[in-house]
């Protein structure tokens, strides 16, 4: 039986799609305008240009390397936006690990059966978020998810350590990942609403996040 391979309706354009997966994205950018801003927080004032964007990224793609974290496995996060969200989103995909996205409203028995359907190994998340005590959520329910490995908190130790792992470690192994990596690869989970149940997960791909990004920016002309 001959190979099964993908392909993609593109519909009436003379701009291609995106081939390429979003750490190869980056580090094009990062060339191209490396001391524009990628990312400016705007409630602490922090900024990241390009170079400094893709430097930090791959600071904490070596971490969770270095935590065991491999192509494929399942990374959660947990919170409201700030800037170490995106420098996640960022580092799993520069190692082919799938970041699940929780919804920061989440109670107990969601949390539970999300980690649970997409078999997260790592959690990273807030310690709180306005009323909810993430730690204490996590832990009510950790010892029933079987997969989940290791929690990782924002603003805590465990979340520095990660960081000191990440620039002790040899980048060079981010490196080696990314030539194992396709566009067509899984690299994200998404969850619906589940407004007659429970959530479900919605698998993307390097390709579909990238091409969504780069034409609604072609279509508002940016």
């Amino acid at each position: 039986m001959p190979a099964v391979e993908l392909s993609y309706a593109s519909g009436v354009s003379d701009v291609p799609l995106l081939g390429d997966t979003i750490g190869e994205n980056l580090e094009r950018t990062a060339s191209r305008f490396p001391d524009q801003d990628a990312l400016v927080e705007v409630s602490t004032g922090r900024r990241w240009t390009y170079r400094e964007f893709l430097a930090e990224v791959d600071v904490v793609a070596a971490g969770l390397l270095e935590a065991g974290v491999a192509k494929g496995d399942r990374v959660g996060i947990w919170g409201p936006n700030r800037a170490e969200w995106t420098l996640t989103q960022y580092a799993t995909a520069r190692i082919g690990a799938i970041l699940v996205n929780i919804n920061p409203a989440y109670r107990s028995h969601e949390l539970e059966f999300v980690l649970n359907q997409a078999g997260v190994r790592m959690l990273v998340s807030a310690k709180s978020f306005k009323s909810s005590d993430y730690v204490a959520i996590v832990e009510e329910v950790r010892g029933r998810c079987a997969a989940l490995d290791e929690v990782v908190y924002f603003d805590d130790p465990s979340w520095q350590r990660l960081l000191d792992a990440g620039r002790a470690a040899d980048r060079e192994r981010v490196r080696s990942v990314r030539s194992t990596l396709s566009a067509d690869d899984a690299i994200n989970i998404q969850y619906t609403s589940g407004t007659t149940g429970f959530p479900k997960g919605a698998t993307l791909s390097h390709h579909n996040i990238l091409n969504n990004g780069f034409f609604v920016g072609e279509l508002c002309g940016y």
